[in-house]
């Protein structure tokens, strides 16, 4: 074992709340609530139905079964994980960083709520400094493996980590046992490829449920004495830089927030969109053609005429036409009838998608985009290059937060549980430790 994973090592099972400056226990509360609502939401989906009626049929109760959430049903710690990390990314309006162009709450989150439940993590305190030591691990693991892979791997296969981490440090692993569980995830992890999906949009997405999964079932493993290969994306000396400021550097800090619920790469075009719209009230009727002019893998989002909600929640053209005929995009807007929106249909199959080298130039730490609307009167409107908001340099406000989560919520929770998952949520390290109320409002069916 080197220098390296002992410190890494050592962080997670040393990690103390009281180590935690107050911004990043208040970002941490953050994420937690607009997770929540990305869940609550999600589980109106298809793919959310699906893969929990999956995780009951094949990943049987046992012993330390636990409850999915917002759903109730008892199913093992792998299988809860699964459900609960696909329930969230069924509906792309969670959090992610720019650098490891991917997302960590989805897959933290879940593995969280299923050791708390299953009775590992019994203090809010506690709860709240492994959900940051997640997003630490899973976040430098997400950036090395960029940094050392030849392929563009989606989000589970260093979110892998921060489950197994986040296991290895309930379950209260050994040094030895703990370097075993993320060598298991990280070779066990779901190294699909994420470009395949935004050429062919389905329900696999961005493989954090089955992240979830490996990651926990790692650290089960290594406790059973199972071993796994060295975890080279903590491991290798070429790397050893990214791993160096843990517990200086909260990574946490560097998430964005969704103000849609499609692409990130889709969103700062939106935004061009949105403020063109905004400036020249226009209306859509008045549009004869949209050009959109981004980096290369926006450009990839290309799919014109949406047949699912992963089709719409992956297309550039679809985000912006939709947002265009109706001035609004939301859940609503990605599922359902808004599909065979015709004007968002005619204006999505007439989009023009043009790169820019200077946008390619700067990806993926930062994303542009500007739009030039050609009106039927024969205007043309230009708008200003726009980023997406949410970065931490367009944060949105803690209002704007808790407004997406009562919006994803309300259609699916009455007000009494929408104000108790807020109450709880934010008084997490405040209260008087108990967890039992937080997993209570989380874990009940929508239905309850």
């Amino acid at each position: 074992m080197g220098n390296n994973d002992s410190d890494v090592i050592q962080f997670i099972h040393g990690l103390r709340y009281e180590d935690l400056p107050q911004s990043v226990i208040s970002h941490a509360r953050r994420c937690i609530l607009d997770l929540c609502g990305v869940a609550v939401g999600g589980t109106t989906t298809e793919l959310s139905r699906i893969i929990r009626n999956h995780a009951e049929a094949n990943f049987a109760s046992n012993s330390r079964s636990v409850r999915m959430m917002f759903d109730g049903r008892r199913v093992s710690l792998p299988g809860a994980a699964l459900a609960g990390g696909m329930t969230i990314d069924s509906l792309d309006a969670h959090d992610g960083h720019v650098l490891t162009k991917g997302h960590v709450g989805v897959t933290v989150l879940p593995v969280l709520l299923a050791l708390s439940d299953a009775g590992y993590i019994q203090d809010d305190r506690e709860f709240v400094t492994a959900l940051v030591l997640g997003y630490e691990i899973a976040t430098r693991a997400g950036i090395a493996l960029h940094a050392s892979a030849c392929d563009y791997h989606t989000s589970g296969a260093w979110n892998a980590l921060a489950a197994a981490a986040m296991g290895a440090r309930a379950l209260a692993l050994s040094p030895a046992e703990t370097r075993e569980a993320l060598g298991i995830a990280e070779y066990h992890g779901p190294r699909s490829q994420m470009m395949r999906c935004i050429d062919h949009p389905t329900m696999v997405k961005d493989g954090s449920g089955w992240g979830a999964m490996a990651g926990i079932d790692a650290a089960l493993l290594a406790q059973d004495g199972f071993t796994g290969a060295p975890a080279l994306t903590i491991e290798d000396v070429a790397l050893a830089d990214l791993w160096g400021d843990l517990g200086q550097r909260w990574t946490i800090l560097e998430q964005y927030f969704k103000a849609y619920p499609v692409c990130r790469w889709a969103q700062p075009a939106v935004e061009a969109a949105m403020s063109v719209v905004r400036e020249h009230s226009i209306r859509s009727e008045d549009i004869r053609i949209v050009k959109v002019i981004s980096f290369h893998q926006a450009c990839r989002l290309a799919t014109r005429e949406p047949g699912t909600t992963e089709q719409a929640q992956y297309s550039l053209p679809f985000s912006v036409s939709i947002l265009l005929s109706r001035g609004v995009l939301g859940t609503e807007e990605v599922t359902g009838d808004a599909l065979r929106d015709a004007e968002a249909l005619r204006l999505s199959k007439a989009m023009e998608l043009h790169e820019s080298e200077l946008y390619n130039s700067r990806f993926p730490s930062e994303r542009w985009a500007h739009v030039e609307i050609e009106l039927f009167d024969g205007k043309t409107l230009k708008s200003a290059p726009h980023t997406a908001r949410g970065d931490p340099e367009t944060a949105l406000t803690d209002a704007e937060i808790d407004r997406k989560f009562v919006q994803l919520a309300s259609p699916v929770l009455d007000q009494a549980r929408i104000d108790a998952i807020r109450d709880c949520v934010m008084s997490l390290g405040r209260a008087d430790g108990r967890l039992g109320p937080l997993l209570d409002v989380m874990l009940r069916p929508v239905s309850a």
